[in-house]
């Protein structure tokens, strides 16, 4: 029933379209925030927005939003969003998927006449992967009203910061605090989203339901040594950061494996001076980790800052670190579950429960509002990457969930 509800064919062109924006000459698309490149894709899906029927607008925090009203306007809205940003070098379905679904439901339910008591808004958020400035959801914090205003000093590769993005895109950093809902005007946050691995891939099936995502810490590591002469400088007498840093990576697979859960990941490393003949002078790179249980997360981070100490001991080097970001693990409520529970009974999908990996925007609405999520199928479990796929049927499957999930939560009193 869902499946005819919404116009499958009409989203897979939005799909393909905005993957147009930003895409580079391998493949990928590289849209960062607060660039031309996102605003080309906000300017686009902002024309689907009004092609749907919405009244749309931009927040103090650069959130895009349209409207459907509903028949009380009073009553608190039930909000469907993610990001049109990426990560560098990334695929299209990761966070587009999710804006682009919600404006086709709005979308089918205005074209077949449906009202809701409930006013729906589709959001597409500033800045969720944190890919340019190394701190991301910038625009889910906003809307939650926890973004930090130090936050708006982090800094990107050219050394321009977030107040100064923001300044360029023609934002005000100084009235970011008007983005922020009050308490008890949002009923509840879903998201529909990729899966980014191979869970239910594995299950074949189509669509998931999320039971919570994992809270994730950043932590920046800089190691400092002496740089020597690579063809001088016996072993013995070497104070080499990037040796140090091998180790402490190495210690970081090892005790994230340990616990069975915990996920970590050294993706970012840079070397100075980076000379081949050169022992380094300083390393530094950025941990990401993460597990659904904080406690375990916490724990193999003290062990691995531990033993990274004793490592820079041993090497005669020093070790600091530095935290971006600490997000605490959250658990979907139950009344998002059981909608989207029993939109899967409804069309004839075996309701699937799996937890999510990667972090989103929910974990920043958490404070705000009941959040949930529906996961699509990943192709291979592929995601930030050029590879990243989900089939049309499948993207039109989690849309025809959301559908019925959206419209449950939006009839009620």
């Amino acid at each position: 029933m869902g499946s005819k509800l919404v116009q499958g064919e009409r989203l897979w062109r939005r799909l393909m379209e905005l993957g147009e924006v930003g895409k580079q000459p391998g493949g990928g698309i590289t849209r960062l925030s607060f660039t031309t490149e996102e605003r080309r894709a906000k300017d686009l899906v902002a024309a689907y927005m009004r092609e749907a029927g919405l009244s749309v607008y931009e927040d103090a925090a650069g959130n895009l939003i349209g409207r459907k009203e509903g028949t009380n306007p009073e009553a608190p809205v039930v909000l469907i969003g993610s990001h049109v940003d990426s990560v560098y070098n990334g695929g299209c379905f990761d966070g587009p998927l999710g804006v682009l679904a919600g404006i086709e439901v709005v979308q089918a339910m205005n074209e077949q006449g449906v009202k809701t008591h409930h006013p729906i808004e589709v959001v597409a958020f500033t800045d969720e992967e944190g890919a340019r400035f190394r701190f991301g959801m910038i625009g889910s914090r906003a809307m939650a009203g926890t973004l930090p205003s130090e936050a708006l000093n982090y800094c990107d590769a050219n050394g321009i910061s977030i107040a100064e993005a923001m300044r360029q895109a023609g934002l005000d950093p100084h009235r970011l605090h008007e983005a922020a809902r009050k308490p008890g005007t949002v009923k509840a946050y879903v998201e529909l989203h990729i899966e980014q691995g191979r869970v239910l891939e594995e299950a074949g099936l189509p669509v998931g339901i999320v039971t919570g995502i994992a809270g994730l810490v950043w932590v920046k590591f800089t190691v400092e040594g002496k740089a020597e002469h690579a063809g001088a400088t016996p072993m013995s007498l070497r104070r080499d950061p990037m040796a140090a840093a091998a180790q402490i990576i190495a210690v970081i697979e090892e005790e994230a494996r340990r616990t069975g859960t915990t996920v970590g990941t050294v993706g970012q490393l840079h070397v100075f001076p980076g000379g081949i003949n050169i022992i380094p002078e300083r390393v530094e790179f950025v941990l990401d980790l993460r597990d659904l249980q904080a406690e375990v997360r916490d724990q193999v981070w003290q062990t691995v800052a531990a033993r990274a100490q004793v490592i820079a001991k041993e090497r005669n080097v020093r070790v600091t670190t530095e935290w971006l970001q600490d997000m605490p693990p959250v658990l979907c409520s139950d009344e998002v579950k059981h909608a989207a529970e029993a939109a899967c009974k409804q069309l004839g999908y075996p309701p699937f429960w799996l937890p999510s990996g990667a972090a989103h925007d929910g974990v920043q609405l958490a404070p705000l509002c009941p959040i949930g999520m529906i996961f699509v199928r990943s192709q291979d479990g592929v995601s930030h990457s050029p590879a990243e796929w989900s089939t049309k049927d499948d993207c039109v499957a989690g849309a025809a969930v959301l559908y019925h999930t959206v419209w449950q939560l939006a009839q009620g009193q």
